[in-house]
């Protein structure tokens, strides 16, 4: 945990702008502390996943004035969330980069997510492999009140992603589901990521191998701190790291091969916008 750090950065946050904005929170790791300098800091949102978020949480984050959007990634952990009184529900599909909480694929998983909550006014939001306006109208359709976009904004110019990686996955259509980083820090936490020349080479590798043992690749700054990045861990390339970017995991969704460029991220946004509504009165208006 970092709550003065996160304090810093939802302050610095602030004087960048007047809009609405969220903190994420993953459950799996110790987040007593974090989730006070939210609450105190009475940040718009709170966006949690990978665990069980209880109704005298959500209750306690409400009277701060904080909204809470659960990510799910099965029809039980939505059941939890519903019951929880939570804000919003993101639905995870097994095509996201990164770490991912279930096995169902979004088509599947959605609608029964959307069914799940037409008892009450709980919007749900799309994630996984979704990354221009075909995406965003097909989880429209399929009962979405919106959608949660991860890979198209790391390939974005404000992306804190290191150059290198940003270039990957411009250059990438190949993703794999694997397990082969991270395992000490977050053991049966599985990643999807871009199948590059060293996950290729060390894909099969023995389930008693992980990053601890492993010789040091690189040096990272993560919450403002200095950090040595060990073989097959589970870090990222940011835009501090040194060293052997290559051999460092890269995540990323499904549908990263539909990304070719790197753009401001307001122009995704414009264009999702856009593009989404265009295909919206061609192909269903019959005006």
């Amino acid at each position: 945990e970092a709550p003065d750090y996160l304090r810093e950065l939802i302050r610095e946050t602030r004087a960048l702008t007047d809009k609405h904005f969220g903190v994420g929170i993953v459950l799996s790791f110790p987040h007593k502390e974090n989730l006070k300098a939210v609450l105190d800091e009475k940040v718009a949102v709170l966006q949690v996943s990978w665990g069980d978020f209880p109704k005298e949480l959500v209750s306690e984050a409400h009277r701060a004035g904080v909204k809470v959007i659960h990510q799910v990634g099965c029809i039980e952990d939505a059941k939890k969330a519903k019951c929880a009184g939570v804000d919003a529900i993101i639905v995870q599909g097994h095509e996201a980069g990164g770490h991912v909480l279930g096995q169902d694929g979004l088509i599947s998983l959605l609608p029964r997510v959307v069914n799940l909550v037409s008892d009450c006014d709980i919007p749900v939001i799309a994630a996984g492999g979704i990354v221009d306006a075909r995406g965003y109208v097909a989880a429209l359709v399929l009962g979405a009140r919106g959608v949660c976009l991860g890979t198209r904004f790391l390939a974005t110019l404000e992306s804190f992603a290191h150059p290198h990686y940003k270039q990957k996955l411009i250059e990438s259509d190949k993703t794999e589901f694997t397990n082969i980083f991270g395992r000490s820090r977050w053991p049966g936490a599985p990643q999807r990521v871009l199948q590059t020349p060293f996950f290729n080479e060390w894909r099969h590798l023995p389930e008693h191998e992980n990053e601890e043992n492993q010789p040091v690749i690189g040096l990272s700054i993560i919450h403002g701190v200095p950090k040595e990045v060990r073989r097959f861990a589970g870090t990222v390339p940011n835009s501090t790291t040194t060293g052997n970017v290559d051999c460092m995991a890269m995540y990323a969704g499904e549908a990263v091969g539909l990304i070719n460029e790197i753009l401001p991220a307001g122009e995704v946004v414009k264009s999702l916008v856009e593009e989404a509504q265009h295909i919206i009165q061609q192909k269903f208006s019959h005006d």
